[in-house]
């Protein structure tokens, strides 16, 4: 058990019946030692997000997931169907996906997360290598400050990229922000 001022973001805990995932944490000091904690959470099975404050000094259940390295095989609506070394098939939601569908791609490898060994979410690596399907030429002499223009991967997903990035080069982009890193 830990108590509520060492929670961080990214922890998991009980509240309840239902485990969530911590979002943000702000701490605050009242007056006469009343030390409150208010977190941002989201449940892991409903994904329904709440703010909840708790005195400082109460103590909570951390709860650890369990984690194991599968590979992208399918969409078949409306869940998304990985695979691990050993052969065996997980399906995660759609609606638990969050920010990993942008980045999908056949054969990529991820994180898939467990609770009471049910797949409840993905983590995909920080920075992934996609390919521009689409974006507009770069138009020169408009290069003064930080110019971006808009640019599609194969997914869908649109990211911000310099002007000199063309339609069909590899780039590498930060998945924790959605930002253009840098072209491979």
């Amino acid at each position: 058990m830990k108590i509520a001022q060492e929670i961080r973001a990214g922890n998991v805990i009980m509240q309840g019946k239902d485990p969530m995932i911590v979002l943000k944490t702000e701490y605050a000091r009242g007056g006469r030692g009343a030390s409150t904690v208010r977190m941002k959470l989201k449940g892991l099975l409903s994904n329904t997000g709440t703010e909840v404050v708790f005195r400082a000094d109460d103590k909570m259940d951390n709860v650890i997931l369990d984690k194991k390295e599968c590979t992208y095989s399918y969409f078949a609506d409306p869940m998304y169907v990985w695979m691990d070394a050993e052969y065996n098939q997980y399906e995660v939601e759609a609606g638990n996906m969050g920010d990993a569908i942008n980045y999908l791609e056949d054969g990529m490898s991820a994180e898939v997360v467990f609770y009471e060994g049910k797949a409840i979410s993905v983590e995909v690596p920080t920075s992934v290598e996609r390919e521009i399907t689409w974006t507009e030429p770069g138009v020169k002499g408009d290069t003064s400050g930080k110019v971006l223009k808009p640019a599609k991967i194969a997914t869908g997903f649109e990211v911000a990229v310099p002007l000199f990035v063309n339609q069909g080069d590899r780039i590498e982009i930060d998945t924790r922000t959605g930002e253009y890193r840098k072209r491979v």
